[in-house]
């Protein structure tokens, strides 16, 4: 049986969800089902782009629109959709286009990245499904031959 990888959000479909939502609170949902506190502060929006070579020689480039998250002591402190829109919005010159994916960077406990996989209303919040991101070869046919060969080296 092979997994189903969920579609990552762009920026675009996260713009829109925050706009269809402006007097709802703004919460996220980790892949452990638990939620993100209700007092987040949005520190940063960013575009951030990754030159890298893979195991089998490719240069490749990534490009993601990414949100940093942090839970403060102030929790009193709430960021709704309409404040989490002006702060995209401040960003949108930097970030440029708004077809990126987009990601969350979250202490859980340690900085961790998420990729946003969608959203629902729940009560009186908007809350983003926040997916585990996996390490994964990119070559596969160069690392991860399909058959052993006697004398190919590989076992």
């Amino acid at each position: 049986m092979q997994l189903l990888k969920p579609a990552v959000m762009t920026l675009a479909d996260f713009r829109q969800a925050l706009a269809s939502s402006p007097n709802l609170g703004l919460r996220f949902r980790l892949p452990t089902g638990g939620l993100t506190p209700i007092h987040l502060h949005l520190t940063e929006v960013a575009r951030v782009e990754k030159r890298f070579i893979d195991c089998g020689g490719t240069i490749r480039t990534d490009v993601s629109a990414r949100l940093q998250l942090w839970a403060a002591d102030d929790t009193d402190h709430r960021v709704g959709c309409a404040k989490a829109l002006q702060v995209l919005n401040r960003g949108a010159d930097l970030v440029g286009s708004t077809n990126l994916p987009i990601e969350v960077e979250h202490d859980f406990p340690l900085l961790t990245l998420f990729p946003v996989v969608g959203s629902v209303v729940e009560g009186n919040e908007r809350i983003f499904l926040l997916a585990a991101k996996q390490a994964d070869c990119l070559a596969p046919d160069v690392c991860l031959p399909q058959t052993c060969q006697p004398g190919s080296g590989c076992c």
